[in-house]
């Protein structure tokens, strides 16, 4: 049990598992259009029993095919029994313990557990309409209530309204010109007005120029509907970018995670973007996103990759040229070691996203076999223990309580039933949905050298979605996967692909898979922000 509390066990539940063949498309159809009015009139239960009737009017019984097949589905829904997990208590400022309450909490009224100074700042504004002057007020007056240390602003910079219509190249060019004209040095921080609020064509050239060419953390926002909450909301992402945290386990804070807090270990996310439909010569972008400073949890950074478009398996993981590893992993485990008192991690936690069952075997034969290379390229005799864990969201699965209009609540765990007989997996639904059915994450444990019991793995996994920085709420999957999933989208922006040369890196020229075409590679980060929270 994590952090010595007591899981408590619930009678039987009554839950829906939606079993889907070609032939049940409407019913998953209904399923995923499952919302409920703004007024609330319907509940879960009237559409639990709308599908149960769709179930029955649609008499898969008389069907020939399935039929000659031997398949039968029944016409009520699957009874299993699950189980809720106690929220983790958290930790803020000034020693005060909390605990969340259905899977939210409000940091109003406390103080952020690690701070940061917010110095040397400015504020740009890409023509965007807003109050300048009350809303670097407002940010200060919040900021002060969390605790933070907010100097005022050197200065702020309008862009000229003559620029407003010229290339994006121009106009990022043009700010950081004036930039350099009235300050007088570089700026540790950045606020970014932007015009429109998502899709703005500026954010992409904006965040590179910021964290690549100069290392300057930069915090981009739209000013609409600006109140308390949204600035307390910015602040959250600032301080985590700037090197602070905003609230910890308490277990965490007290070094006394079991297995993970015992034993120096390293917890990795990785994920793979791909472009758009219709974007089929743009290059796939991988992320690894791993944990500093053990026996933190709550703390990351990142390391991005392009690889070939449509790949799915990381290509990057090892990259060996002449006796050096230029891979993602190697930073990754540099990193670690730096900053975790020189400590070499003895235990892999690894969760990938975006796969699926019958990738599981290339994720085990190809992605750990390059992690593992990536150890023996730092030392030949260091032998970490592994776990390699795959989560899905792409699943049609939903759960249900018996006679109740709400979601099933938060911290649920499914490991019955519905699971692989002999494989060891879950589904958990770690997060309060805010309306209709919430979707349980399924978690697939491939490879387990570390030896986590089942209730232990379990509870580690559901504290991994409360350490998120960027909200006050749980999060549906485990945070190291949300982050590098924030990582690959936010550096994809940095340029468009189809402007990029195959020498754009300061890494050198593009690198390519067995069998693929080579890909341009994305710019590295500065040095300044390469281990910063920079996705946050």
């Amino acid at each position: 049990m994590l952090g010595g509390q007591s899981v408590r066990r619930i009678s039987p539940w009554s839950f829906a598992r939606l079993f889907l063949c070609k032939d049940t498309r409407r019913l998953c159809q209904l399923c995923r259009g499952l919302r409920l009015s703004r007024s609330q009139d319907r509940s879960l239960t009237k559409e639990c029993q709308h599908l149960m009737m769709a179930l029955k009017r649609s008499n898969y019984d008389a069907d020939p095919m399935l039929k000659a097949c031997g398949i039968q589905i029944a016409q009520n829904f699957t009874q299993i029994e699950g189980r809720v997990l106690p929220a983790p208590k958290l930790k803020a400022g000034n020693g005060e313990e909390f605990f969340a309450r259905n899977g939210r909490w409000n940091i109003a009224r406390k103080k952020l557990i690690r701070t940061s100074s917010v110095k040397r700042w400015s504020v740009v504004n890409f023509s965007a309409r807003c109050d300048l002057r009350g809303l670097v007020h407002d940010l200060k007056r919040v900021a002060t209530g969390m605790g933070l240390e907010y100097e005022d602003p050197h200065t702020v910079i309008e862009e000229s309204p003559s620029l407003r219509r010229a290339p994006v190249a121009r106009r990022v060019e043009e700010m950081f010109a004036q930039i350099k004209a009235k300050l007088p040095g570089a700026p540790l921080f950045l606020l970014c007005l932007l015009p429109e609020r998502k899709n703005c064509e500026v954010y992409g050239p904006w965040k590179k120029k910021c964290l690549a060419d100069f290392g300057i953390v930069t915090q981009c926002l739209a000013p609409q509907r600006v109140n308390d909450q949204y600035l307390s909301n910015l602040l959250l992402k600032i301080n985590a970018k700037l090197g602070g945290l905003n609230t910890l386990l308490q277990i965490e804070a007290a070094r006394a995670i079991p297995i993970v807090g015992k034993v120096p270990t390293i917890i990795l996310g990785m994920d793979v973007s791909h472009g758009q439909p219709g974007q089929s010569d743009r290059p796939s972008i991988a992320a690894v996103v791993s944990s500093r400073e053990w026996p933190l949890i709550s703390k990351y950074r990142a390391t991005v990759h392009t690889q070939s478009p449509k790949q799915e398996m990381m290509a990057s993981l090892f990259k060996p040229r002449g006796t050096e590893d230029d891979g993602l992993i190697r930073e990754s485990l540099i990193d670690f070691y730096t900053s975790s008192g020189k400590r070499k991690p003895d235990q892999v936690i690894i969760f990938r996203d975006g796969v699926s069952e019958s990738q599981f075997t290339q994720v085990i034969n190809i992605e750990l076999e390059q992690i593992i290379e990536a150890c023996k390229c730092l030392d030949d005799k260091w032998e970490p223990k592994f776990t390699v864990i795959v989560a899905q969201k792409n699943h049609h699965t939903r759960f249900f309580q018996t006679n109740s209009p709400e979601n099933v609540p938060p911290g649920t765990v499914v490991d019955k039933q519905v699971c692989h007989p002999k494989n060891f997996d879950f589904y958990m639904c770690a997060h309060a949905g805010m309306i209709g059915t919430s979707r349980p994450t399924h978690y697939h444990v491939l490879h387990d050298e570390i030896g986590f019991s089942g209730d232990e793995l379990q509870e580690f996994v559901h504290s991994l979605s409360y350490v998120y920085q960027r909200s006050t709420t749980a999060i549906s999957v485990a945070a190291p996967i949300a982050y590098a999933h924030l990582a690959a989208a936010q550096v994809g922006t940095f340029m468009k692909f189809e402007d990029m040369s195959d020498t754009s890196s300061s890494q050198g020229g593009g690198h390519t898979s067995a069998g693929s075409a080579p890909v341009p590679e994305l710019p590295r980060l500065h040095e300044k922000v390469r281990s910063s929270m920079f996705f946050c």
